[in-house]
């Protein structure tokens, strides 16, 4: 004699697995480094199924709803609002990075060179590129991906799926914008201040001996200087991240009452 799997038990196994799918997904879509082109959208819809197989008989019981109910549509925003919103605030991250490479290159005179992100198909001046791929590396070595995993599985706990959330926390997403200048120019002062020091010398040597050609001499030595400094700022590159990764996800916590 057959098993018979009734309608509500299988209304419910779907609902175990189709909750933690919509915010999971959602989270893989903007989550840095996942989201990006270098990930098909094969692989990511791959690791999104397995992770919400391995972990939804570990989370909360999920609610039944009628999938074709204007409840079910809200919920399903929800889901995807929150992962989406949880991924941005860590992208936000990667782009302090970004911002500080730009600072830094303008001031070297390396603005105008750019390349294609592979990742995300626009253009990146050059030490922006370089700091992005010194940030990845960095990230994924001390399986930063496994920690923003683990906290949005721990968002299951502190915002179940039938919890009455009030958005309250998007409010702190718009602040982040001046954590993201802040901490970009944090990253960049060294240089900034060190290539400015170097102009404030030109100005005094051109206003000393104005027959002097400071301009075929600064540009290169500027750019050589530049380089050189941020060369030796890579050894305090690793506090430096330690300590944005330590506050990122902390705000990521604090928004959601973790």
């Amino acid at each position: 004699m057959g098993y018979e799997v009734s309608e509500a038990q299988l209304m419910a196994l779907l609902s175990d697995f189709m909750w933690p799918f919509i915010r999971i997904g959602a989270f893989f879509l903007v989550m840095p480094i996942f989201s990006t082109r270098l990930v098909s959208s094969y692989i990511r819809i791959g690791l999104v199924t397995l992770l919400s197989i391995m972990v939804m008989s570990a989370l909360p019981v999920m609610p039944v709803v009628d999938f074709l109910s204007v409840q079910s549509y809200v919920m399903v925003a929800e889901q995807i609002l929150i992962g989406v919103s949880m991924a941005f605030v860590l992208q936000i991250l990667f782009q302090v990075f970004i911002l500080a490479g730009q600072m830094m290159a303008m001031q070297m005179g390396l603005g105008f060179a750019s390349m294609i992100d592979p990742g995300n198909g626009v253009a990146v001046a050059i030490v922006s590129q370089f700091y992005l791929m010194l940030t990845t590396l960095v990230f994924l070595g001390m399986n930063g991906h496994l920690v923003a995993i683990e906290i949005l599985i721990e968002s299951f706990f502190v915002l179940p799926v039938s919890y009455d959330w009030q958005f309250t926390g998007l409010f702190d997403i718009a602040v982040m914008g001046t954590w993201l200048f802040a901490s970009g120019l944090f990253v960049a002062l060294p240089v900034v201040t060190a290539i400015l020091t170097i102009n404030f010398a030109f100005g005094i040597m051109t206003r000393a001996a104005p027959q002097l050609n400071i301009f075929s001499l600064g540009f290169p030595f500027t750019m050589a200087m530049g380089l050189l400094i941020m060369w030796i700022g890579l050894s305090g590159f690793l506090p430096q991240y330690q300590t944005l990764v330590s506050e990122n996800l902390q705000l990521i916590k604090n928004m959601y009452g973790q």
